[in-house]
C-alpha cells in the first residue's frame, strides 16, 4: 500500500462554533461574498447571525443568493460576477452541499478567463482545471455532502443537462465552520438523503476500491455504523443535538479523503446519479438511495466476497463459507431496508422517473466517466446495457 495524503482544510467542528465565524473569516480577507442557498437560513435567523459575526468582526458582506438544489451554471457565473462588482475578497458558503459547491466554482470564475464550464469535466479533450481561487470558509447547514472539507464541486449546465464535477488543490476550503446546531431545522427527508449520501461516499470506495485495504475497510465501516446508529434518531428527533453531531461528523470523514486513502476508487453510483438529478432536478441523496442498492446488486454478482463482508460486519448478516452470494444479497435487502426505514425512496418511480430515458441517461453516464474501453469505472467496469439494466431493476 502506497498513498500521499494531505488535506490543508481546517475544521472547527461543535455546537455554537457559528458565534466565531467573524474572527475566522477576517483571518482570511475584509470583504466576503456571502453565497446562500433557497432561504432557509433566513427564516431560521442562521442569515442574520452570521452577517451580525462578520460586521462585528469589521467584514464587509455582499450576498449571492438563490443557489439551486443541483447548482447551475448561470448561478456560478452570477456569484463571481458579483463577487468581482464588489471586490470581494473571501467567499462564505453558508448552506448544504450545492451551496459549497456552487461557492468553490464561484471562488475559482472570479479569477477565471472563458467560460467556467470549461473547468468542470465533462468530456471533453482538454478540461482546464482551476489554478487559483478566492479564500473559502463553508458553514454546511445540512449533513450529507462532505463539501465543507474537500476540494471537489459538482455543477449542472442547464444549457446541456449535464451534471459534473470538478477537482482542483485550490478549491480546498480555508476553514470548514461546522456547528451542528445549524442541522436541527433541516426537515426529516432531507435529513434521511442527507444519511444516504454520506454512506454512498463511503460505499463507493469499499465496495469499488482495490484489494488490500483491510484498515481503510474499518474505517469505513465505522462510518456506516455510525450513520446507521445515530441517523435515524436525527431523522425523528430533530432537535437531538447529539445524534446531529454524530451524523455530522461522519459526513465530514465520509468524504474528507480519509477514508477512501490508497483505495484508487471509482464512483460509478455518483456518476448515474447525477445523469438523473441533472434531467429530473431530483435531490441527490434521494437518487443516490435509489441507484445505490441497484447497482450493488449487480456488482455483487462479479465479488460475492466482498459483499458479503458488508453484510456481516454492518448489518450482522451469519456468513458460512460458500454461501457468499446468498449473505451479500441479504446484506444489500437490509440496507436498502434501512433506506426506506428512514423515509428514501428505493425506486425510481417513487421520483417520477420512467423507463423512456434510460438509454439517455446511461450515454450521459459515459460520457462523464470512461475508461479506455468506453465503460464506466467501477468494480466491475460497467457498459452502456449494464447501466441501463441496473436502471431498468430500479424501476
Amino acid at each position: 500500500m502506497k498513498f500521499e495524503f494531505q488535506n490543508p482544510t481546517r475544521l472547527v467542528f461543535g455546537a455554537g462554533s457559528l458565534a466565531r465565524l467573524g474572527e475566522t473569516v477576517r483571518a482570511q480577507g475584509k470583504r466576503a461574498l456571502l453565497v446562500t442557498g433557497g432561504g432557509s437560513v433566513k427564516r431560521t435567523g442562521v442569515f442574520d447571525r452570521a452577517v451580525a459575526s462578520l460586521k462585528e468582526a469589521g467584514v464587509s458582506v455582499a450576498e449571492c443568493a438563490g443557489v439551486e438544489p443541483n447548482p447551475r451554471l448561470s448561478t456560478v457565473v452570477r456569484g463571481a460576477r458579483i463577487a468581482r462588482d464588489n471586490g470581494c475578497d473571501v467567499i462564505v458558503a453558508l448552506g448544504g452541499g450545492s451551496t459549497m459547491d456552487a461557492s468553490k466554482v464561484m471562488a475559482a470564475a472570479v479569477f477565471y478567463e472563458g467560460d467556467p464550464w470549461d473547468m468542470i469535466f465533462h468530456g471533453q479533450e482538454k478540461p482546464r482545471p482551476p489554478t487559483r481561487a478566492l479564500p473559502i470558509v463553508t458553514v454546511p447547514t445540512l449533513a450529507a455532502t462532505g463539501s465543507e472539507m474537500n476540494s471537489g464541486a459538482v455543477i449542472t449546465d442547464e444549457k446541456t443537462t449535464i451534471k459534473s464535477f470538478v477537482r482542483a488543490d485550490c478549491l480546498y476550503p480555508r476553514v470548514a465552520l461546522v456547528d451542528p446546531e445549524l442541522t436541527m431545522t433541516v426537515p426529516p427527508d432531507q435529513t434521511a438523503y442527507g444519511v444516504c449520501d454520506l454512506i454512498t461516499h463511503v460505499t463507493e470506495g469499499y465496495l469499488n476500491g482495490v484489494d488490500g485495504t483491510p484498515l481503510q475497510d474499518r474505517w469505513a465501516e465505522g462510518t456506516i455504523l455510525t450513520a446507521i446508529e445515530w441517523g435515524p434518531k436525527a431523522v425523528a428527533n430533530g432537535r437531538d443535538v447529539e445524534a446531529r453531531a454524530q451524523v455530522q461528523g461522519a459526513s465530514v470523514v465520509a468524504l474528507n479523503g480519509w477514508v477512501q486513502i490508497a483505495t484508487n476508487a471509482g464512483f460509478p453510483v455518483h456518476t448515474i446519479e447525477h445523469t438523473l438529478s441533472a434531467h429530473h432536478d431530483v435531490a441527490h441523496g434521494a437518487g443516490l438511495a435509489v441507484v445505490n442498492p441497484a447497482w450493488m446488486r449487480f456488482a455483487a454478482k462479479s465479488r460475492p466476497a466482498r459483499f458479503a463482508q458488508f453484510a456481516e460486519r454492518v448489518f450482522g448478516v451469519a456468513c458460512r463459507p460458500g454461501e457468499e452470494a446468498s449473505c451479500a444479497r441479504e446484506g444489500i435487502d437490509r440496507f436498502e431496508a434501512f433506506l426506506r426505514s428512514i423515509g428514501c425512496p428505493t425506486r425510481l418511480s417513487q421520483l417520477e422517473i420512467g423507463d423512456d430515458k434510460l438509454q439517455q441517461y446511461a450515454r450521459d453516464a459515459l460520457r462523464i466517466a470512461h475508461d479506455q474501453q468506453g465503460r464506466l469505472p467501477g468494480r466491475p467496469p460497467m457498459t452502456e446495457q449494464d447501466i441501463v439494466e441496473v436502471l431498468r431493476s430500479a424501476l
